[in-house]
């Protein structure tokens, strides 16, 4: 009796611990992040080195402290609603915020290049670097013009 009640208890504790693993991977890529703060400050460390870039500070020139603080909460509230998060995002659509900044490919490339040092910066995990990059990479048919 004791071995049938050994291994039945093992078995529970195997489910257990896989259905954890399970829900771990199931979670929405905005708990992995690590939730608001976590895209916040991976929000506030990018756009500190757009601004500081001399090829991207171009598209901050001008704008005052307070369009900037609405650009940072436009950003995070829509990488917090892209990652499944609870925010809702209530700026333009990527394609009318970015229209008329003639923003090119190499513009692009730059961006992205200033948000992976971002990402990497933070020592996010592959798969959640990847999966957000994939999520960026969405919007780029709304951003660069040709």
């Amino acid at each position: 009796m004791k071995n049938t009640f050994g291994k039945s208890l093992f078995i529970a504790l195997v489910c257990i611990l896989a259905g954890s693993a399970v829900s771990r991977s199931q979670e929405s890529l905005y708990k992995r992040l690590g939730g608001y703060d976590a895209i916040a400050a991976v929000t506030d460390d990018f756009v500190g080195r757009l601004i500081m870039n001399k090829d991207m500070s171009r598209f901050f020139t001008g704008t005052s402290d307070d369009s900037r603080i609405r650009i940072r909460q436009h950003i995070i509230d829509f990488f917090c609603m892209k990652t499944g998060g609870p925010c809702g995002y209530t700026g333009r659509s990527m394609k009318d915020s970015h229209k008329g900044l003639k923003i090119s490919e190499s513009d692009w490339n730059i961006a992205a290049g200033l948000l992976v040092e971002t990402l990497d910066n933070f020592k996010l995990p592959e798969k959640e670097k990847n999966e957000f990059l994939g999520l960026v990479i969405e919007t780029k048919s709304d951003i660069v013009e040709n």
